[in-house]
């Protein structure tokens, strides 16, 4: 299977910065980076994943923010480890594709080969401002945007590697001309998407090599696996060359009543109103509109007035929804199952446990991997690298050594034209 680590920040828990082991500025400190990379790279996990925002992501009072640009990020942990992937992630709605071509392939190129792009259409309105805009374009506007930035992007790669110049002119872009840099050891950077909306889910199996989704069910997991396969064989694709990864929020301890201390000591620790103020954001509703001891209203349950201008994640809501559907949770037990973290699934226990659910997944073609997310960095993370990923390997399901430098070849992803690409040439 396929094991990437997320790196939100100094973890994913609100209160990650606060603990004595960690520098409170580590979210700042290129060195706390390359540590967190040598780790990762310790456990032969296949990659260093970086989230983004052009903006500021989150509230300062209650959590820190990123404030390195990712590639910058990546090519300091290039230099710190010889196998480790390195996965950024870019908006198509607010870059160019010449530049982030230009950007990638070199940071594939001096690495060995080891990049990939996530690609993201940016949801937050916030963003706009800062690019001049007094909204956002609409979800669909930002999706056919995405679906011609990834077309051009990829086209300017293959023609690094031989192919012929980019001649573009299309809704969004007009580019004509190649990149100065050449083709990496893997030829050019894999595509990975992040987004469980309808549109997300089909840009993903017409293009992505690999998909960062958000389920929080084993259900909704089989299901989600089997229509991005779907629509990848529907566009003429290998199902097997693009890669489903849930993210996985992982709270450790050496008992299970040692995991649900630590997993106590976050909740006691938030910010009064945050649990249900980020759920209230996430669902698209008012302030003071949950009840916290009954399930969700049913007009939540509801699709969005206005999907097409709702403001935060369609997959994030969809996979919550989902989850309140099937078992109709109170709204209290829902914010103890999400714990501020959107819409991906969350295992508090020891080793052994976190070991069954991947297990679980996996063989159930819920998934291919995981992008691991832990409570809180460095240690959470090396708890999973010694503890957990030894009975992964006992079990047969997980490396004991790099074999592939290349972060194509670990993937056993050739490089082909596919997707949209394949149709227009």
């Amino acid at each position: 299977m396929i094991l990437n680590v997320n790196v939100l920040d100094v973890g994913i828990t609100h209160d990650a910065w606060r603990h004595n082991d960690l520098d409170g500025l580590a979210f700042v400190d290129i060195e706390y980076f390359k540590t967190v990379g040598r780790i990762a790279e310790r456990g032969t996990l296949d990659a260093f994943f970086l989230a983004d925002g052009p903006g500021l992501r989150e509230d300062p009072r209650y959590k820190p923010s990123r404030s390195l640009e990712p590639t910058l990020i990546l090519a300091a942990v290039a230099a710190a480890t010889e196998n480790l992937g390195l996965i950024g992630t870019a908006s198509s709605t607010f870059n160019d594709p010449w530049e982030l071509a230009y950007r990638f392939l070199s940071l594939d190129y001096v690495s060995g080969g080891r990049a990939a792009w996530n690609v993201v259409t940016t949801y937050s309105p916030d963003v706009a401002g800062n690019f001049g805009l007094s909204e956002l374009p609409d979800r669909d506007t930002r999706y056919r945007r995405a679906g011609e930035f990834v077309e051009v992007v990829q086209g300017l790669w293959r023609s690094a590697l031989g192919g012929p110049a980019v001649d573009h002119h299309g809704e969004f872009f007009d580019v004509t001309g190649r990149l100065p840099v050449r083709a990496s050891a893997q030829g050019y950077p894999l595509l990975v998407q992040a987004g469980g909306s309808p549109a997300g889910r089909e840009l993903a199996g017409r293009e992505a090599n690999a998909v960062f989704s958000a389920e929080l069910s084993l259900r909704a997991g089989v299901e989600h696996y089997d229509h991005v396969k779907a629509v990848a064989a529907a566009a003429g694709r290998d199902p097997a060359d693009v890669r489903i990864l849930p993210g996985l929020i992982t709270t450790i301890g050496s008992t299970e009543q040692e995991a649900l201390r630590r997993h106590a000591e976050t909740e006691a620790t938030a910010p009064d109103g945050f649990p249900l103020s980020r759920l209230e954001t996430l669902l698209g509703v008012a302030p003071g509109e949950l009840d916290v001891d009954s399930p969700l209203p049913q007009r939540v349950l509801a699709d969005p007035p206005d999907p097409a201008r709702f403001g935060a994640s369609l997959g994030f809501r969809e996979s919550v929804v989902r989850l309140a559907q099937e078992e109709k949770p109170t709204v209290r037990a829902l914010l103890g199952r999400l714990a501020g973290a959107g819409g991906h699934r969350k295992v508090t226990g020891t080793p052994e446990q976190v070991a069954d659910t991947i297990e679980r997944w996996f063989r159930a073609g819920a998934a291919d991997g995981f992008n691991l997310m832990p409570d809180r960095f460095p240690d959470g993370l090396d708890v999973f690298v010694d503890h957990v990923v030894p009975i992964l390997r006992e079990r047969g399901l997980f490396r004991r050594e790099y074999s592939e430098r290349t972060l194509r070849g670990r993937l056993g992803i050739p490089v082909g034209v596919t997707g949209a690409a394949a149709a227009a040439s």
